[in-house]
């Protein structure tokens, strides 16, 4: 056979194009911090329902959104226990969602922020 069927320069082309992107992403958590810390940023900016709790040192739900970074994935969430029963509802009370829905919201620009920190195009 010629050498000419075995051509594989487009292969080697896309091989060089996916090695220059696992330069980027070292590690993968980086690149989720990126839309992690977005995220909370815009749970941080919610507007908080009053609250009947007057007394010092008392943080509202809306004010202990954070995220953490563990071995392998990144978790948002509350730092309040109950943060999930108020998003979620329990059998004496109805729910009250507020990070799902801003989610679905702005999910594309956090996509956006992470692609563009892996330095991919974002169209």
């Amino acid at each position: 056979m010629s050498k000419s069927v075995y051509n594989y320069s487009g292969f080697q082309d896309l091989a060089d194009v996916l090695n220059g992107y696992m330069k980027n992403i070292e590690n993968p958590n980086e690149i989720l911090l990126v839309g992690a810390k977005e995220f909370v940023d815009d749970l941080l900016k919610l507007p908080k329902p009053i609250s009947r709790i007057r007394k010092s040192g008392y943080v509202h739900l809306i004010d202990s959104f954070a995220y953490k970074e563990k071995k392998k994935e990144i978790e948002v969430g509350w730092g309040k226990y109950y943060g999930p029963m108020v998003e979620h509802g329990t059998r004496k009370m109805s729910e009250n969602p507020h990070v799902y829905p801003l989610w679905d919201k702005n999910k594309e620009k956090y996509y956006k922020k992470m692609l563009t920190k892996l330095g991919l195009k974002t169209w």
